[in-house]
């Protein structure tokens, strides 16, 4: 008899998590599982500032997926379209191969992919902080722009060096520009040509507030902190144009600067567009069981689904973060093991344990299970959190190692070169030209079917 066959799109958080409570539930001859990712490891998103200011090194954040699955299949590549009349998905390999794969149960959890505008020279010059590459070309990148602003003459060229814009007041834009921060203020005293009061970072956002998640104070404070450390925050502000060598503010500054990182949200996967559902603010609509209504056996989760938060109602949807990705790739992974055994799939809900912020250093804000910390209690919060979400031993360690060691012996400022001369803004991170239409998809699984056959 053959196996029902199990596809799950997306090596993130969700996806992982899904794939791995699989294996733990379902024995081998139950059901044949499959994982469609284009890297070989899980990244630890909310550690990448970490990496780019070189405190972790990048196996920290990486958990290997031969770590964690066992003997499910792992094809490399995306899934590029789901058709799911004919209940399979295009996938294309990263040789750029393409295929079929026809399932039984679907389940996406593709994730998300950065939010930009049409602003002009955003995608060409801007910095984003999404992938392990990303985080490694923008440390090289500031130690770069320290370097030369030694060796320069040209006292604009020193100044547009020395200018750092991270937009965004979120989570990890608020980190980005904290840890950046601090590594070039440590940096820049084995630079005897440099004057430190040139180095400027700014933190911009259109929001009122930094984090309005955390609440009014703990937002405040956030912002005292890093505010205290030279970094200058503007809200109610966003980017109206990007240079090579300036950035101009929608309130009419114009900054000598070569360096812009882009943090100002992330929106969906466009595979989400392939499938021809129903979509809320551009994330799949779910069910509570997270099933999608009028595809059958598909389920969606983590940042691609909007699925309703049972526990604030009134139709709100789960906000798109780590801590629901996990809880949610378990759920999912219950439910599936459920419709194979014939039993009734349960909603998904959840217990919030809070945010937590790390600044850098002895600096935190958090909120764990609603109680405000900030500075050294909630810096261990913190990384005690972040130790406890890290999915295996070493990487564990690895974190905690490089922080001790980043506490101890204090940063180091080597440019790896791995990114030398090698594009790397937005539109060379983000792979969002290849989804099909859904006319595109039919074509292909109709002319790969007869190939294959």
């Amino acid at each position: 008899m053959k196996r029902p066959r199990i596809l799950v799109v997306g090596g993130g958080f969700a996806g992982m998590e899904c794939v791995h409570r699989l294996e733990r539930r379902l024995a081998q001859d139950e059901a044949e599982i499959t994982l469609v990712t284009p890297w070989s490891h899980q990244l630890y998103l909310p550690l990448l500032p970490h990496v780019a200011a070189g405190v972790l090194t990048p196996q920290a954040v990486a958990v290997p997926l031969r770590r964690m699955v066992h003997r499910s299949e792992v094809i490399p590549g995306r899934a590029i379209g789901v058709d799911p009349a004919a209940k399979a998905v295009v996938i294309k390999k990263i040789t750029d191969e393409e295929l079929v794969r026809e399932y039984d149960y679907l389940v996406l959890a593709p994730g998300s992919v950065t939010r930009t505008f049409d602003i002009p020279g955003l995608t060409e010059y801007g910095r984003g902080m999404k992938t392990l590459a990303e985080a490694a070309y923008i440390r090289d990148h500031v130690i770069a722009q320290l370097d030369l602003a030694s060796a320069t003459t040209d006292q604009a060229e020193r100044e547009s060096r020395l200018q750092f814009v991270v937009v965004g007041g979120g989570y990890a834009g608020t980190e980005t520009a904290a840890v950046l921060q601090r590594l070039t203020t440590a940096a820049v005293k084995r630079y005897p040509r440099l004057d430190p009061a040139l180095i400027k970072w700014h933190l911009i956002d259109i929001a009122p507030r930094l984090m309005p998640e955390l609440g009014e104070k703990l937002g405040l404070k956030a912002m005292q902190i890093v505010s205290e450390r030279g970094v200058e925050v503007s809200l109610g502000v966003s980017v109206a144009e990007v240079t090579p060598d300036t950035v101009t503010f929608t309130d009419g500054r114009k900054l000598p600067c070569r360096t812009l990182i882009w943090t100002a949200g992330v929106v969906s996967s466009p595979l989400v567009t392939t499938l021809g559902t129903e979509t809320v603010k551009g994330r799949l609509v779910t069910d509570p069981e997270m099933c999608i209504p009028g595809a059958d056996g598909v389920f969606a989760l983590g940042d691609s689904a909007a699925v309703p938060d049972l526990d604030v109602g009134g139709g709100a949807v789960c906000p798109p973060t780590a801590q629901h990705a996990m809880r949610q790739g378990k759920a999912v992974a219950e439910n599936v093991v459920a419709a194979l055994r014939g039993r009734p799939l349960q909603p998904y809900r959840h217990r919030d344990l809070g945010l937590v912020v790390d600044l850098g250093g002895v600096e935190a804000v958090s909120k764990p299970l609603g109680i405000p910390l900030s500075g050294l209690p909630a810096q261990v919060v913190a990384r005690g959190y972040h130790l406890g979400a890290l999915r295996t031993f070493p990487a564990r360690f690895r974190a905690a190692a490089g922080w001790f060691l980043n506490a101890v012996a204090g940063d180091d400022f080597v440019r790896t070169g791995f990114q030398a001369r090698r594009p790397a803004a937005l539109k060379d991170f983000e792979v969002t030209d290849i989804y099909l239409s859904p006319e595109e998809i039919r074509r292909h699984v109709e002319s790969l079917r007869a190939t294959a056959a």
